[in-house]
């Protein structure tokens, strides 16, 4: 009589499990739920809004509506119709912000030196008399101001009529547009970011190269001290973290300047006999920036340094190795994932750097985002630095791609 309570009991067991299951998933999503919001709304929220701000140009879109569907079938070498003359001051009257008007007026600027004040003194001399026709409006426009005859001017806007454009992310590596839309190199003149890309590459490269040369015998040494030394010298390295960035790149410049302590103390001891320049230079950006990340690649390499056992250097010695031989050889290839993930934080961490070389370094030293805060405060220009963004970003993906390449081939050797 009892077998079949037995029977209904087992069958219960596997749906409890399940909801067992499931209410465990749903507790240890709620517990992640808050750190997963707080990502979404710092982290993928804004890189997705630089993305879509990089390739968006709602300035002309937006504004001169009549005038682009006007000029849908010009050929784009002789002057447009009468229509676009009266679609263009129509478009133009319906602005009710000048601040639109001035958003405008830059956007074209960019595109053609002059439209600006083109733009701003036929805004200015608005509202047109509304009975005029289309062939009376352009006959006045052109009186106002005869550059409107000039065909460049209406092939700017005539480019600028769809709201998505790959115009900033090709000018950010040093192409354009052509009017046929095909893709070509920019003048020479005005070729300037793939060089400040290549500049800021430089610069980041040589930073991590000091880094790991000063940070691996630091981080070594502090591997065979006792738990206790260690944790005391630690807090040395670590002080530059406890620091603002902005104080210690001012001290740099206390410290580097003619006058400043380096150049003094070496004034006195005889070594110099005049002051060396250490500052608004290459140099003085290097030596601040590899006092700033040194931590970054001291951390890694000490926390893959202390899971090497120190019995494999003894027993390569016992085996007739030299310590040296077998210190590069048997200890050095253990430590290649801290190189690896230090490298690659200090390298990421330095393409990005502003305070540092805009403070201690000189024109030739400024790197890609200098130009990101110069198109932000100054020029108001988002989608140019927006796109200049992407360009880290995009950069910062592509090694940390490489670098994950790079571990799973050497995981998979060993």
């Amino acid at each position: 009589m009892k077998a079949p309570v037995f029977s209904g009991v087992a069958g219960e067991l596997p749906g409890q499990l399940r909801r067992s299951q499931r209410r465990k998933k749903a507790f240890a999503i709620s517990l992640t739920l808050p750190l997963l919001i707080f990502l979404l709304a710092t982290f993928i929220v804004p890189i997705g809004a630089l993305l879509i701000r990089a390739v968006e140009n709602p300035e002309v879109a937006g504004t001169l509506s009549h005038t682009v569907e006007a000029l849908d079938h010009w050929d784009k070498t002789s002057t447009p119709s009468d229509q676009a003359f009266s679609a263009l001051i129509t478009d133009l009257s319906a602005i009710t912000e000048q601040a639109d008007a001035g958003n405008l007026a830059r956007r074209l600027n960019s595109e053609i030196s002059g439209a600006r004040s083109l733009i701003m003194s036929t805004y200015r001399a608005l509202p047109f008399d509304k009975t005029l026709s289309p062939a009376q409006v352009k006959v006045k426009m052109l009186e106002l101001d005869p550059r409107w005859a000039e065909v460049g001017f209406w092939q700017a806007i005539e480019k600028n009529g769809s709201r998505w454009t790959p115009d900033y992310l090709l000018t950010s590596v040093d192409l354009k547009r052509n009017i046929q839309g095909e893709l070509v190199k920019v003048d020479a003149d005005e070729a300037a970011f793939f060089r400040i890309l290549m500049r800021t590459f430089s610069i980041s490269a040589t930073v991590m190269v000091f880094c790991l040369l000063l940070g691996y015998p630091l981080a070594y040494w502090l591997s065979t001290l006792s738990a206790r030394q260690a944790n005391i010298l630690m807090i040395l390295v670590l002080v530059p973290f406890w620091t603002s960035i902005l104080v210690r790149s001012a001290a740099w410049i206390v410290l580097l300047q003619s006058n400043g302590l380096v150049n003094r103390s070496l004034l006195e001891l005889g070594v110099l006999s005049e002051p060396l320049p250490l500052l608004f230079n290459r140099l003085g950006v290097v030596i601040a920036m590899v006092h700033i990340l040194l931590p970054f690649m001291i951390l890694p390499l000490y926390s893959v340094m202390k899971s090497v056992p120190a019995s494999y250097l003894r027993a390569a010695v016992s085996l007739g190795s030299s310590p040296l031989a077998a210190f590069f050889r048997v200890y050095v290839p253990q430590t290649y994932p801290g190189i690896g993930a230090g490298g690659l934080l200090v390298f990421i961490l330095s393409i990005g750097y502003y305070v540092t070389p805009a403070l201690l370094g000189g024109a030739d030293d400024q790197m890609l985002s200098y130009y990101i805060a110069q198109y932000t405060n100054v020029n108001v220009n988002w989608g140019m630095a927006c796109a200049l963004g992407a360009v880290l970003l995009s950069a910062t993906l592509v090694l940390y791609a490489v670098y994950r390449r790079v571990v799973k081939s050497e995981l998979s050797l060993g």
